[in-house]
């Protein structure tokens, strides 16, 4: 059994390490083609070739990982066909390699590509992918997100701070930030609004070019609003740097940790976290694709095939990946627009995947 599993994982993972190649220097090309029209628009600001190349190769994991899943299906089907083309599967059976023996070996291999996707979408294509926007931040202008920036809330005993933060520098410093103070009934308390600020080391920014204004409380006798400017601030708060790039940048581009954290903080100040919530979950169940691909791509081995036959199952596969691919974004946008579940708006697109899985294989397999 030993010999049968070091063939049918050689196959596999040179067919799927080729099919991978080939989806990787296609993105790459077509990266790079687009970042070829940046060179020339910001060529003033210093952005040259070789900042487009590095931006290109930054972005590389996030494509591997989005891809990973459709390349094992692809690579297993290929081999499957094949070994069913040659009859090198017909002989494999009749030296004892069942259905179950045949699955039991393809989930193991499996498990290798589920820890392989997980490792590069939490460890490799986070930061990798925030080096890409501080990179391109640094010629064409700060990270920010929509016309006023980024949103954050923070409670206290006394009260809660409303956040804005327009933008962040490649330097990790924040520009055009105001801070919205209330008090425990909701009144307007003060305001803080600075040109910029730094992320301190004692949980609190430093804050520069500040103006603040200070309004009465409710019931003062005096309707005194008090006003200054300060070259300085130190604001003490528990906002982290991490907090506020997961408002600015894409919540994909998080690892899981850093999206529990934020949804942890989202929710501890009463703000929705349906959208990073789905996406939590999609980091959990998407390396888990990978198991139902390579349980997909066992029934090929089960058919017969003519001249011609694996270009077709490859094909399928390519088909069948694109569309788990669709499907998911899909399911992740319907669910964010009609308040689903996070978990099972996550896990639905697999699910879907799974049971046609394991029909083609209890049809195509055990039937036989």
């Amino acid at each position: 059994m030993k010999t049968i599993r070091r063939l049918i994982y050689g196959e596999v993972l040179y067919a799927v390490a080729f099919v991978t190649l080939g989806f990787l220097s296609l993105f790459f090309f077509f990266d790079f083609v687009e970042e070829v029209q940046a060179v020339g628009r910001y060529a003033a600001a210093g952005y040259r070739i070789v900042h487009a190349l590095s931006y290109v190769a930054l972005m590389i994991p996030s494509h591997l990982y989005e891809l990973l899943p459709i390349a094992v299906l692809i690579g297993t089907i290929f081999v499957m066909a094949r070994f069913a083309q040659s009859s090198e599967f017909t002989i494999l059976r009749t030296s004892g390699l069942g259905p179950w023996r045949a699955l039991r070996a393809l989930l193991l291999l499996g498990l290798g590509f589920v820890a392989l996707t997980f490792a590069i979408g939490d460890y490799l294509s986070p930061p990798a992918d925030r080096a890409a926007q501080l990179l391109k931040a640094r010629y064409q202008g700060s990270i920010t997100v929509g016309q006023t920036g980024a949103w954050l809330k923070e409670q206290r005993a006394d009260g809660q701070y409303a956040v804005n933060v327009r933008s962040m520098a490649p330097d990790g410093s924040m520009s055009d930030v105001r801070v919205f103070e209330f008090d425990s009934q909701g009144f307007l308390r003060s305001t803080l609004q600075a040109e910029s600020a730094q992320f301190g080391a004692d949980d609190a920014w430093q804050m520069a070019g500040v103006r603040r204004t200070d309004f009465p409380a409710r019931g003062a006798d005096t309707a005194r609003i008090d006003r200054a400017q300060l070259a300085s601030y130190r604001w003490p708060n528990q906002i982290s740097a991490e907090m506020v790039a997961a408002a600015l940048l894409k919540p994909k581009r998080m690892s899981t940790i850093d999206l529990f954290q934020y949804i942890r903080h989202l929710q501890a100040n009463s703000q929705t976290a349906q959208r990073y919530e789905i996406e939590f979950w999609r980091k959990v169940f998407y390396p888990l694709s990978c198991l139902v691909m390579v349980v997909l791509a066992l029934p090929f081995a089960y058919l017969h095939f003519r001249s011609g036959g694996i270009a077709n199952s490859v094909f399928g596969g390519v088909m069948a990946g694109i569309s788990f691919f669709l499907l998911n974004n899909v399911f992740g946008y319907m669910g964010n627009l009609q308040n689903w579940q996070p978990w099972l708006t996550a896990a639905l697109p697999g699910m879907i995947y799974l049971a046609l899985s394991l029909t083609a294989f209890g049809w195509l397999v055990l039937r036989r």
